[in-house]
């Protein structure tokens, strides 16, 4: 690949992973990018670097524009070690005069490289650089996803490099929104919060709030992940609001882990009688679905239907562990139900009712076990169940 201008004399000189598959347990299927940004201008400066693997591909990428030892500034947005992993190396070529990094960035730095000689420049929320004809305007972004996140403006050319926000785990040869496909760009940004940020929605909410107070013009936001936005800007502003604020729509995920097929009959008979009543389903096990597929569905999802066989007087492996998953990212504003075929002892439903109970979602019926395999009038009683949820979707939306 060859860096790309994105804004005059400003470009991507980041890397493409085109291999990786997962990322902290969330599926990267289709890779990803480590977006670092070379501003070209008396005091030149690189955003981020990348993975460390990936240390030649920047190397090579600014190279194509100027010698890296030319470069004056290095700002770091984002700790993490997809963009710091090559960092110490960087520095070592560069000699940047500065480290530009938020006050927890500069803690987090030298607790991950024990370097505290280096040259750092702490900036906070409304604090700006200039680098010439450029004016960096840096805004601290706590907890989306670090302590140490933050954003840079710059100006002049109303561009936001804005660390993880907005971005999406897809490797393409593409750099912008408007060279790819629109529904599958949005399903990998839907993911890329479902799994990454929802636990932060609130802070979310409140960062758009700040932003749009200061009145800042975007026209290009520049993620760490993925495509730089261009075109779609106000559609992914508008959709982080809405997953922040976890709308729902009239849809139910259901969510099943089945031993030999009795709580999978279950769980088609619960999609039936949702069908009747009008919602959308989507019907996932956990066989066959990655967990973090599960957390996409379920970010604007209103109910949640938990299914499960009994074992060893508990539930299955799978479902336990998308439990686990689920309870670290806090969806909200949801409603549930539970079922599941057992043998002897049947505790399955009875332990998915108290997680959601903990998880603050509404459990609306005390759920459906069936002694080892459902019977035509067992069935039924799942339809019903079904359309009692698909009910209680359409009077919430």
């Amino acid at each position: 690949m060859w860096p790309v201008e994105i804004k005059k004399d400003i470009y991507w000189v980041g890397a493409i992973d085109w291999d990786i598959r997962d990322f902290h347990g969330y599926s990267t299927y289709k890779g990803s990018t480590y977006n670092a940004f070379l501003a070209m201008d008396d005091k030149i400066t690189l955003f981020d670097t990348v993975k460390k693997p990936f240390k030649n591909d920047l190397i090579h990428h600014i190279h194509k524009i100027i010698d890296p030892t030319k470069i004056d500034y290095i700002v770091v947005n984002h700790v993490e070690m997809d963009h710091t992993g090559c960092l110490p190396e960087m520095i070592e070529i560069i000699k940047p005069e500065k480290i530009i990094t938020s006050p927890m960035g500069k803690k987090a730095l030298i607790s991950h490289f024990h370097r505290e000689d280096w040259p750092y420049e702490v900036v906070k929320t409304g604090d700006e650089i200039s680098i010439g004809k450029r004016t960096i305007h840096f805004i601290e972004t706590r907890m989306l996803h670090w302590p140490d996140s933050m954003f840079s403006y710059i100006k002049e050319d109303k561009l936001l490099i804005s660390s993880d926000a907005f971005g999406q785990h897809w490797a393409t040869s593409e750099r912008f929104d408007d060279e790819v496909d629109h529904a599958e760009l949005f399903k990998h940004a839907a993911k890329y919060y479902a799994n990454i940020l929802l636990p932060y929605s609130p802070r979310v909410i409140k960062l758009l709030d700040d932003v749009n107070a200061m009145g800042i013009e975007i026209e290009m936001i520049a993620t760490d992940h993925g495509l730089i936005w261009r075109k779609y800007i106000p559609e992914i502003i508008q959709a982080y609001s809405d997953w922040a604020h976890q709308k729902s729509k009239k849809k139910a995920l259901v969510v099943y882990e089945t031993m030999w097929h009795s709580t999978e009959m279950m769980a088609n008979s619960i999609a039936h009688g949702l069908v009747q009543e009008g919602v959308s389903v989507e019907v996932m096990d956990l066989k066959f679905n990655h967990r973090s597929e599960v957390i996409t569905e379920l970010l604007d999802a209103k109910a949640i239907v938990l299914g499960s066989s009994t074992l060893n007087n508990g539930i299955l492996p799978n479902m336990a562990d998308i439990l686990t998953y689920m309870k670290g990212l806090r969806p909200t504003n949801k409603i549930g139900a539970a079922f599941g075929s057992y043998g002897w002892s049947g505790e399955a439903v009875k332990l998915l009712n108290q997680f959601m109970e903990e998880m603050k979602i509404k459990v609306i019926d005390p759920g459906i076990k069936v002694n080892y395999v459902p019977t035509h009038d067992d069935l039924d009683l799942c339809i019903e169940l079904g359309r009692k949820i698909g009910k209680a979707i359409k009077k919430d939306i």
